[in-house]
């Protein structure tokens, strides 16, 4: 695997490190900004609709930049978002500063798992993608913890100052890793970017991000009461129990990457199915300690072992597109965090229990395994009926383009 991957992983890592420690921050934030806890969520909403909005906007607009220079410039987007976020001095300010820092967020993976992929072998691609989000899944296991301590003992602004220092070791990676000669997109116009995202199988494929993971989102975003009301732990423990999450998803993210190379689809089913299963059997292991802890790690594992897979088939879904199509799938993400979440919520609200969330995750998961199902019988019949058609168009269109320049 080429070194170039680290400086990908480095940028993933200050990303995830930025987007989940204003959750440990959120007493100290409030308490500073003198916000409830409530109004001071909003931040956590505020990165999320960033990176929405960013992720296919931006991927747009850089369509036909050099890679390099994106991925650069995205990061360097990230160090100026942060590092307004150390200086805003008050909650409107700190929400715009939040908002922008999270802009960046879906375009780098988007196009950074395009460059990763373009720097290996066919039959490598999936791990290569696993290498960058081995970032994100580390910043779990340390860059949360350590920045929510760096906050606690020093301040939340010393935490976004930190992460700026990230961001800045990141664009220094890029700049020495990434090699020139995989650093260019094709020269294709905006309005073909666009066209490539009309296709269904494209949008199967973001459906089953948004169902999948929002799966996850439903329980992970309630197991902390899950694991203090049901479990029995200690508020002090679930730092810790968080970080095994984080061992989980490194775990499933390097197994689904490794897979996914030797079957696609067979791995998103596979890691759809033991979603399915590890949600389903919540309630069951969050009645004991030391199985709510195996419950939290084998979470994270059945997760992200889909990670990979939805971010390779989207970017082949959508060929004549892939930086766009990748960053689309970054935005699924987010949704599937924020609609995950709402769903949890409603069923907590209904009155169903502590680890209701859980089972409302089951469902969603189902929906998942349901579409990607459905996705697979599409490319089926594509690939059968009518005789050739759908090839023949897809060809057609390239050639067309490339008379058009000459």
């Amino acid at each position: 695997m080429p070194l170039a991957l680290l400086a990908l992983a480095v940028g993933a890592f200050g990303l995830g490190t930025t987007e989940f420690v204003m959750m440990g921050l959120l007493p100290d934030v409030a308490d500073d900004l003198h916000l409830s806890i409530p109004t001071a969520g909003h931040l956590v909403s505020a990165y999320a609709l960033g990176v929405v909005v960013g992720a296919p906007l931006l991927a747009a607009v850089t369509a036909r930049m050099s890679r390099r220079k994106v991925l650069i410039g995205l990061m360097a987007l990230f160090v100026v978002g942060n590092a307004l976020s150390a200086l805003a001095p008050g909650e409107y300010t700190l929400l715009a500063a939040r908002f922008l820092s999270g802009l960046p967020h879906g375009a780098f993976f988007g196009v950074g798992a395009v460059v990763a992929t373009g720097m290996v072998a066919p039959e490598r691609k999936a791990r290569s993608v696993s290498l960058m989000f081995l970032g994100l899944t580390l910043a779990n296991i340390a860059g949360v913890p350590v920045a929510t301590l760096m906050g606690q003992h020093l301040g939340w602004r010393a935490t976004f100052l930190g992460v700026s220092t990230i961001g800045l070791a990141a664009m220094a990676a890029l700049a020495l890793l990434i090699p020139h000669d995989h650093a260019h997109a094709p020269a294709v116009g905006l309005r073909r970017e666009l066209v490539a995202l009309r296709s269904v199988p494209v949008w199967l494929a973001l459906g089953t991000t948004v169902a999948g993971f929002g799966a996850l989102f439903a329980a992970y975003s309630y197991i902390t009461p899950m694991l203090t009301d049901a479990a029995g732990y200690a508020d002090s423990s679930v730092t810790l129990l968080l970080a095994l999450f984080g061992v989980g998803a490194t775990v499933g993210n390097l197994v689904g990457g490794r897979l996914a190379d030797h079957s696609l689809r067979g791995t998103l089913f596979g890691g759809l199915t033991s979603l399915i299963v590890v949600l389903g059997l919540f309630p069951l292991l969050m009645s004991a300690q030391w199985s709510a802890a195996a419950a939290v790690v084998l979470l994270g594992t059945a997760a992200f072992v889909t990670g990979s897979p939805l971010q390779l088939m989207v970017m082949e879904k959508a060929s004549a597109a892939p930086s766009l199509a990748s960053s689309a799938n970054q935005a699924a993400f987010n949704l599937a965090n924020a609609g995950g979440a709402w769903i949890g919520g409603l069923a907590l609200a209904a009155g169903l229990g502590t680890t209701s969330p859980a089972l409302a995750g089951t469902a969603l998961a189902v929906l998942g395994l349901g579409v990607a199902g459905f996705a697979a019988a599409v490319d089926r019949r594509r690939a059968v009926v009518p005789a050739g058609r759908e090839r023949v168009v897809a060809s057609y269109v390239p050639e067309r383009v490339g008379a058009g320049r000459h």
